[in-house]
C-alpha cells in the first residue's frame, strides 16, 4: 500500500470521494484502517502504554466521506484493544482538547478533515497530549502503515490481546464539553454582565456549512447574543454556498454582504474544521490575513506587553510596523506552515524568550495561554469578549487596528516548475536571485535583501516613487515557486513583477506567464 503520497506536511490528505470527472480515490477505508493501527503503534511507543491501556478520540467534519473513514479508523484501533471515543461531528481544536479535559483524558486523537479543500478530499490530523504531530511524526506513522506489524511485535510488553467483538467504540459528546469550556471563558471575562454576558451584542457567524454551527447554537446564543443574521450553519459536506475558508474572496464577500445588510456589531467566519477564523467589523471592513494577525496581537497586548509574535513569511511591512511601533511587541517573521510557526513559538519559549502568539496570515492563530493550539473558535471568543467591552464604550473591534496602514497593492503569483527535480531547480533559482540582489545587478540596483529571513528570498525595494517588497519561495508541497508582492504605490507590484520576469526569463522550465 503506497501511502507516502498522502502526506501533506503534518497532515494526511487525499481523494476520498469519487466523482465522475474527478481524480481516483486514494484515501480509502483500507488506508484509514492502516493509519489507525499505525497511530496506535506510534502512540504506544511514545507513551509506553499498551493499546489496551489507551484512549483515542475520533471526530470528523461534515464531508460525505467522513462516516466511512471514521468507521474504518475506529474499528481498526478498537480491534487492537484501544478504547475509542467516537465524537462524531467535531472541530479540530476540540479533538485536541479531548486529551486535556479530565472527563475524557485521551492519550491521543484524530480529526478527519481536509480543512478548506474541495468536498471530494479528506484527511487526518493527529494529536497527542503534547499537541499536533509534526511532519517527522507523520512520516513515521506512514512507514508503520505501509509495513504493518502485529500488536505483540510493535508494542512494549505486556501487550494485551484484544477481542474485536468486545472493543466497541464509545459515543462521546465532546462538543458539549468544548462548548461549556468556551462559555466559561466568556463568562469569566465578562462577570459584570451576569449570566447573559453577550446580551445586546449582534453577531453574524458564517460557517460555510462546515462544522462550526456549534459556535452559534451552543456558545453565543445561550449567552444572550443575537445571532439571528448568521448564515450557512447547517453542516453540509457538499459546501453548497461557498468554500468554508476565511481566506477565500467569495466567502469573505458573502460574509461581508451579510454583515452590511444585517446591521450587526461583528461578523465572524470559520473554516471547515474551525481551526481558523477571520472577522468583519461593523462597517464591513474585512479583518483577515495581516488584519487578523494584528487583531490577535492587539487582543493580548495589554496582558503581555513586549511579547514576541511569530508569523509566517508573507506578512506585510505595515504589519511589522504596527506590531513593533504601535503595540510595542517584537515581530518574528518566520516560515509558511502553521506547524512551523507554532513550533518556532514553542521553541522560543523554551529558550527563555517570552512568546505568547503564533499566527499565520491564513488565520491559524495559536496562543500560549491556550496550549499553543490553533483554534479558530478560541480566537473568535477573544474577539467576541473584546467586542462586548468595546460596544459599551461606543467602539467596534476595528478600532483596535485602525492605526495599521495597508499597502496600496498586494499580489501573489504561483509559477509551476516543469521538471521532475523541481526541488533542486527551485533552490538554484533562489540562490541566483539572492546573489543578484547582493551584487546590485540590474534590475536590482535599488533593492536590498531582508535580513534575517527564514524562507526563500525576500527583497525590499525603496525608490523615490515608493517602497515595496517581494518574497520568492518554494511551495511547501507543490512543484512551484510562489511570489508574494506588496507596494506602497499604485502600479508598484507591476514594476516588481517586471523586474522578476526579466531575471527569471533564462529559466525555461519555470512558467512565468502569471507575471
Amino acid at each position: 500500500m503506497e501511502l507516502k503520497k498522502l502526506q501533506n506536511g503534518s497532515d494526511i490528505r487525499g481523494v476520498a470521494w469519487s466523482s465522475p470527472d474527478g481524480p481516483p480515490v486514494d484515501l480509502t477505508p483500507d488506508a484509514a484502517a492502516a493509519f489507525g493501527k499505525a497511530f496506535v503503534i506510534w502512540l504506544s511507543g511514545k507513551t509506553g502504554l499498551s493499546p489496551a491501556a489507551m484512549k483515542i478520540a475520533v471526530g470528523r467534519d461534515p464531508r460525505l466521506s467522513g462516516p466511512t473513514l471514521s468507521e474504518a479508523l475506529t474499528k481498526a484501533m478498537a480491534s487492537m484493544g484501544v478504547k475509542v471515543l467516537d465524537c462524531g461531528l467535531a472541530s479540530t481544536p476540540a479533538m485536541f482538547m479531548s486529551t486535556v479535559f479530565p472527563s475524557t483524558d485521551c492519550q491521543g486523537s484524530i480529526m478527519i478533515t481536509a480543512s478548506h479543500l474541495p468536498m471530494n478530499r479528506n484527511g487526518f490530523k493527529f494529536f497527542s497530549k503534547e499537541g499536533g504531530l509534526n511532519k517527522e511524526d507523520i512520516s513515521h506513522i506512514i512507514s508503520l502503515a505501509e509495513n504493518p506489524l502485529s500488536c505483540d511485535a510493535a508494542c512494549p510488553p505486556p501487550c494485551e490481546s484484544a477481542d474485536p467483538l468486545q472493543a466497541i467504540p464509545e459515543k462521546c459528546d465532546l462538543m458539549a464539553l468544548y462548548c461549556g469550556h468556551m462559555r466559561a471563558i466568556i463568562g469569566k471575562s465578562l462577570p459584570q454582565y451576569g449570566h447573559k454576558p453577550l446580551e445586546g451584542l449582534r453577531i453574524m457567524v458564517d460557517c460555510g456549512n462546515g462544522a462550526g454551527g456549534f459556535y452559534v447554537e451552543d456558545i453565543l446564543a445561550p449567552l444572550g447574543a443575537d445571532v439571528s443574521s448568521s448564515q450557512f450553519l447547517d453542516p453540509d459536506g457538499t459546501f453548497p454556498n461557498h468554500a468554508p475558508n476565511p481566506e477565500d474572496k467569495e466567502a469573505l464577500a458573502s460574509a461581508r454582504e451579510r454583515v452590511m445588510e444585517s446591521d450587526v456589531d461583528l461578523g465572524l467566519i470559520f473554516d471547515t474544521d474551525v481551526d481558523r477564523s477571520a472577522a468583519i467589523d461593523k462597517d464591513g471592513t474585512v479583518i483577515a490575513r495581516n488584519g487578523i494577525v494584528a487583531l490577535a496581537a492587539s487582543l493580548i497586548s495589554k496582558d503581555h506587553p513586549g511579547t514576541l509574535v511569530v508569523t509566517d513569511s508573507v506578512t506585510s511591512n505595515e504589519l511589522h510596523d504596527f506590531l513593533e511601533n504601535h503595540l510595542g511587541m517584537t515581530h518574528f517573521r518566520y516560515k509558511r506552515g502553521y506547524r512551523n510557526v507554532i513550533n518556532k513559538a514553542i521553541g522560543l519559549n523554551k529558550e527563555g524568550k517570552d512568546c505568547c502568539l503564533a499566527i499565520e496570515t491564513s488565520g491559524h492563530g495559536a496562543f500560549k495561554d491556550n496550549y499553543f493550539l490553533d483554534d479558530g473558535a478560541y480566537l473568535a471568543t477573544l474577539i467576541v469578549i473584546e467586542g462586548a467591552k468595546l460596544k459599551s464604550e461606543g467602539k467596534t473591534i476595528g478600532s483596535l487596528i485602525e492605526k495599521m496602514a495597508a499597502p496600496a497593492e498586494a499580489r501573489e503569483v504561483r509559477m509551476v516548475i516543469n521538471r521532475e527535480d523541481f526541488g533542486p531547480y527551485g533552490d538554484e533559482i533562489l540562490s541566483a536571485l539572492k546573489d543578484a540582489v547582493v551584487k546590485g545587478a540590474a534590475p536590482f540596483g535599488h533593492a536590498f535583501l531582508e535580513e534575517p529571513n527564514y524562507e526563500g528570498v525576500r527583497i525590499n525595494f525603496d525608490t523615490e516613487g515608493g517602497s515595496g517588497w517581494c518574497l520568492l519561495r518554494k511551495s511547501l508541497h507543490d512543484p512551484l515557486l510562489a511570489l508574494n508582492m506588496e507596494s506602497s504605490r499604485s502600479g508598484g507590484t507591476a514594476l516588481i513583477a517586471d523586474a522578476l520576469k526579466g531575471f527569471l526569463s533564462p529559466y525555461k522550465d519555470l512558467d512565468t506567464e502569471g507575471l
